[in-house]
């Protein structure tokens, strides 16, 4: 990403920390280094993040009561979770509080570094991306913003991505592999579960009843459909 990103790298253990730190730095990124949550919420509630480096295991707050506290606020950096917990239930976890992407320690700084920058790169809009309107829904990509029934809906870059993927291809079957090589890149094409937590995500903010979805539908063991939703008919007066 010319220019590097804005990071804020939240990690207890100090080694591990000024490594990230250094690596990201030497990459051309504007680094920030805390050791804890409390001060990683005043660095989020002052200073543009544009991306969140968080590991889970910190001395005063539990990082995922942290990353929920983080998707409550207007601002809305994208989350890459690095943790030692490396379960699968640990990562869905993480995901459905609001991370953008999961890194199980140890890793590899080139990982690390590749996970980055596809980050940034792809959460950054395209002049191309317009307006799109569906029923009561309206997205305006570029701007990252979208209304449903005239009321603001506060998404996270990879939701968003993920809804503009499916919508630019309403009424088209999109299969988990090409959402995920659309939004998180090629790299990531079996973390179906990225795909299906996002979509939850989405259902729950945008649906009136996600458990019977009017507009992102599953074909299951395939992927997820956009279906055009009409504008409800207003009664005579």
């Amino acid at each position: 990403m010319t220019g590097g990103g804005a990071i804020l790298v939240v990690e207890d253990d100090s080694g591990m920390g000024r490594f990230l730190r250094d690596a990201l730095s030497d990459s051309g990124h504007r680094v920030q280094l805390v050791g804890d949550g409390r001060s990683a919420l005043r660095v989020l509630g002052t200073e543009r993040v544009d991306l969140l480096i968080l590991d889970l295991g910190l001395p005063d707050i539990d990082g995922m009561d942290l990353l929920r506290t983080v998707r409550e606020w207007e601002s809305n950096p994208l989350v890459l979770v690095v943790s030692a917990r490396g379960q699968d239930a640990d990562k869905v976890a993480a995901l459905r509080a609001g991370a953008d992407d999961y890194l199980a320690k140890p890793f590899s700084l080139q990982e690390l570094l590749a996970r980055v920058e596809a980050r940034l790169r792809r959460a950054a809009p395209t002049p191309s991306q317009g307006v799109l309107v569906s029923g009561d829904l309206r997205l305006d990509v570029a701007a990252g913003q979208v209304v449903r029934r005239g009321v603001p809906v506060r998404l996270t870059p990879m939701e968003l991505g993920v809804l503009h993927e499916l919508w630019r291809h309403r009424g088209r079957v999109r299969t988990h592999r090409e959402i995920l090589a659309a939004v998180w890149g090629p790299a990531f094409t079996a973390e179906h579960t990225y795909v299906r937590t996002i979509v939850q995500r989405l259902r729950a903010k945008l649906e009136d009843d996600p458990a019977h979805p009017r507009w992102l539908t599953t074909l299951p063991g395939v992927g997820y459909i956009w279906q055009e939703v009409p504008v409800p008919a207003q009664p005579p007066r």
